[in-house]
């Protein structure tokens, strides 16, 4: 009885998952994956004209740990000293909760190697900011901002 069970229950599966592969999302259309969201933005510099930060998330929230891996590029704008890009690459957990917000989403990004961890919270779908490790926002939070390209 079981057995019919699970074969009636994997039948089931197997249509609903024909049923939804429909029409494709436009995302994946512009070369981005339902399972993949790019950021970007421009950063304040005290000593340049500021920071282009470029970050991808590949991952859902509820994907398992391994899955969920990003790639931060940042470029310096007109620095005097010409620093290098920075680059990297590693894996990002969900965080719940600021001081100011017990719901808030944030994202930790914890490169591979030497690198520094950054804290990004959802604002909405479309926006994150970066915030500080003790997960506050910055008073200039809107100047922090990327947007979902």
């Amino acid at each position: 009885m079981q057995f019919r069970s699970l074969l009636a229950g994997s039948a089931m599966l197997a249509l609903l998952a024909g049923c939804a592969a429909g029409p494709t999302d436009q995302r994946e259309d512009a070369g981005m994956t339902a399972s993949q969201a790019n950021y970007q933005g421009t950063l304040p510099c005290r000593n340049c004209d500021g920071i282009d930060l470029d970050v991808t998330l590949v991952g859902e929230e509820m994907s398992a740990p391994e899955e969920r891996t990003f790639t931060l590029d940042a470029t310096y704008r007109n620095h005097p000293q010409t620093p290098p890009d920075e680059n990297y690459a590693g894996n990002w957990e969900v965080l719940t909760g600021t001081p100011s917000d017990p719901d808030a989403t944030v994202y930790e990004l914890m490169p591979n190697g030497d690198g520094q961890i950054y804290y990004f919270q959802r604002i909405d779908e479309r926006t994150l900011e970066l915030i500080d490790p003790e997960r506050r926002r910055f008073e200039n939070g809107e100047m922090l901002q990327l947007q979902r390209q």
